[in-house]
């Protein structure tokens, strides 16, 4: 969805970005971020009605664009549209963003479940960079310095949590991806950043916390209902998803940047815990979440719930960008 109206012009051809997943969270205060800062911001969505609605809050910078990050074709069609806008002119930035978390405990995940989790957070992200990367300078009858690539990350693309596996896969997976591609673009000068936010306010993690029905018959429902309680009592402590667009502003825009960033920057506590054994952080996990391993009970006529059919999660599946 592009024209006249809401096409860049002029020296706004040159600090041009694509954020994908603008909708809500972290891509909505990006975008916001980089407006304010002098960008025109293409932005994806995946309805017209988001569209519209972003289109009338952000104004004549905001150029909404209708594809989800799976859909081959639709991204291609974003790219030409971009490409059109931009004539010769260099793409400033691609931030890919767009994501979604499938929670759940992985003996009990439908296998499909987790292929979409590691389609759209993984395997998205590959496609949407393929297809804009010519603009960025991989086309060397490009106009202008080559632009940047963001990849969001998160903490837990270092660290995994229990019921968070499948998000932990993507996003370590994503990490390796990054510093491969980062090598690679090194022959067009095009620079691979990785942004890796913590705890984070954003509507999306208050809808990963609040319902752990679905897996109520597994032996992880006291667990995971811990593990809620506990997410609960701190989802209020969360930084701000502005905080996340500024440092992307700063990986976008810094004169010589890192080539990762932790956001809030790593505590103290949390340096201590990755020097800690791994056997005794997951013995202390363990005690948390209720996870140690008990005594078996004699055989009983319920037995057979330890064995319960992985659990459709497609329904209950984030969007978390």
């Amino acid at each position: 969805m592009m024209n006249a109206h809401n096409a860049p012009s002029g020296t706004a051809l040159q600090r041009s970005v694509v954020v994908t997943g603008t909708s809500t969270g972290i891509g909505r205060a990006c975008t916001k971020v980089l407006l304010a800062s002098g960008f025109h911001v293409f932005g994806s969505v995946r309805t017209q009605a988001d569209a519209g609605r972003l289109s009338r809050g952000f104004g004549a910078n905001f150029t909404p664009l209708v594809f989800d990050v799976t859909d081959e074709a639709a991204v291609a069609a974003a790219a030409a549209r971009v490409k059109a806008a931009l004539g010769k002119t260099t793409l400033f930035g691609l931030v890919n963003n767009a994501g979604i978390t499938v929670p759940g405990p992985l003996l009990h995940l439908q296998i499909d479940d987790f292929k979409r989790q590691i389609d759209v957070n993984l395997t998205g992200q590959l496609l949407v960079t393929q297809a804009f990367a010519p603009l960025l300078g991989a086309d060397p009858s490009r106009e202008g310095k080559p632009g940047r690539i963001v990849m969001i990350s998160s903490a837990g693309g270092r660290n995994a949590m229990p019921f968070l596996g499948s998000y932990s896969a993507s996003k370590f997976a994503l990490e390796g991806l990054s510093e491969s591609l980062r090598r690679e673009l090194m022959l067009f000068g095009i620079d691979v950043i990785v942004v890796a936010p913590g705890s984070v306010a954003t509507p999306n993690w208050d809808k990963a916390i609040a319902d752990v029905s679905a897996f109520g018959a597994t032996p992880y429902a006291g667990a995971l209902a811990t593990m809620r309680r506990h997410l609960v009592s701190g989802s209020g402590n969360g930084l701000p998803a502005e905080i996340l667009g500024e440092a992307i502003r700063t990986a976008l825009t810094a004169a010589k940047p890192k080539t990762r960033y932790a956001v809030p920057a790593p505590s103290l506590r949390s340096l201590v815990g990755r020097l800690l054994p791994k056997r005794f952080m997951d013995n202390r996990i363990a005690r948390r979440l209720g996870l140690e391993n008990a005594p078996r009970p004699a055989p009983s006529a319920h037995a057979e719930s330890a064995h319960a059919e992985p659990v459709p999660y497609s329904t209950l599946s984030l969007k978390v960008s």
